[in-house]
This record gives structure tokens, C-alpha cells and sequence, in this order.
């Protein structure tokens, strides 16, 4: 099933921000590196708060976050080749290096790695095996290595795509509730798996600072 929304301007025309979603971001004067979550809150649930956690106050952090009802998120879901929300885009333009975090479907606990920063994402994925989780280079159809995919569009022209099944993400919030509500309610694996992410970017890379 396709998006219903092929632009941002079209969804933005059609829903209602801050009732059926949120943009929002923060950046960091320490780092260029982007955490992304384009489709957060009740879109691919965890998303966000991952992308947050990981992101803190050390890296640039953008979501666009669903607030509809369960099971009516999904028309909120502009596909990453064709996201061009402006705030978004900019940041990724803008950034050196970006970490887009994504869900996937799946009841195998796992995280599939894509992105043309290859470099970054074995490092990525080194350091999640290592903390004990399953890790697996993403197939063709969520390898995020269009060009044109906004975890792409950074001043390299690469970054990493990070997809975790929804049995992974349910791991990360206590009795493996994902509604709203409940995401605040994280776990000693969610603290982990961002720990490990965390140690991926600092064993991978040296972050050009900004200014």
C-alpha cells in the first residue's frame, strides 16, 4: 500500500500540526551529527525516543512525530526518499554525518543495518552484536541506499539507516507497551541498545564539531 501523502506540503495541507502531529528538533554545538526519526510517535513506534536518547545533548536530533489514533498513523508516513519537510531536510543538508532510525515488521528481534556510510554502520553493528543484539545487513527493499534518501542527503552524501523490528522495539518499553503513553517507560535493553549505538559512532568516528 502506497503513501497517501507524496510531500510534506501535502500532508501538512491535510493534517493539522500539533494534533495529529509534531515536528521537533534540537540542535547541538558540539557535534554534526543528525539523529533522525521522519517517521516517529505512533508512525514506527519507539523511533523517537530512541533517535532522543541516542541523540541527547550531544548530537543534532530532528522527529516528525504521529499523533493520531492507533492504526490511523500510517497515512502520516511519507516514504524517506520523498521527505522534504523543510526543517528536516535542512538539518540533513546540513550535518556531516546522520543516524535515521526506523521501524520495521517482524516478530524476530532484530535490527537490520543499510545507508552508504558503510563505515559508520559495521561500526554500528559491531557494537550492537557485541551488547547482544541481532544485527543483519538489510535486504534490497530496506537497504536505504537511494541516493535520494534523506539519510543520504548529508554534506557526504552517506549516512546510516538503522531498521528495528517491531519485536525489538516492544523489548525497549516496559511490558512491551508502545502506545503513547507508555513509551516513557523504557527499559534496561533500551538503555543498552542506545549505549551501544552511542559506541559504534565513538569507535567509527571523529565528528567535526561546528562554528
Amino acid at each position: 500500500m502506497g503513501d497517501l501523502y507524496q510531500s510534506y506540503a501535502e500532508l501538512a495541507s491535510g493534517q493539522i500540526e500539533g494534533i495529529q502531529y509534531q515536528r521537533t528538533w534540537r540542535t547541538s554545538a558540539f557535534s554534526s551529527l543528525l539523529h533522525l526519526a521522519i517517521h516517529g510517535g505512533g508512525i514506527e513506534q519507539g523511533t523517537t525516543e530512541l533517535a532522543d536518547a541516542t541523540a541527547g545533548d550531544v548530537h543534532d536530533f530532528y522527529t516528525l512525530d504521529g499523533f493520531k489514533d492507533p492504526g490511523a498513523n500510517a497515512e502520516l508516513h511519507i516514504t524517506s526518499t520523498r521527505f522534504d519537510e523543510p526543517q528536516g531536510l535542512a538539518m540533513a543538508k546540513a550535518a556531516s554525518h546522520i543516524v535515521s532510525w526506523h521501524g520495521a515488521a517482524g516478530t524476530t528481534a532484530l535490527t537490520y543495518l543499510g545507508g552508504l556510510d558503510y563505515n559508520l554502520r559495521d561500526q554500528i553493528g559491531e557494537a550492537l552484536a557485541n551488547a547482544g543484539f541481532a544485527v543483519s545487513v538489510a535486504s534490497e527493499d530496506l537497504s536505504g541506499t537511494d541516493p535520494a534518501n534523506i539519510t543520504n542527503r548529508s554534506t557526504r552524501r552517506m549516512g546510516v539507516q538503522l531498521e528495528l523490528t517491531n519485536a525489538q522495539r516492544t523489548q525497549f518499553f516496559q511490558g512491551g507497551d508502545m502506545s503513547r503513553a507508555k513509551r516513557k517507560n523504557t527499559t534496561a535493553a533500551f538503555t543498552a541498545y542506545v549505549t551501544a549505538v552511542t559506541t559504534g559512532i565513538r569507535q567509527a568516528l571523529v565528528i567535526p564539531g561546528k562554528g
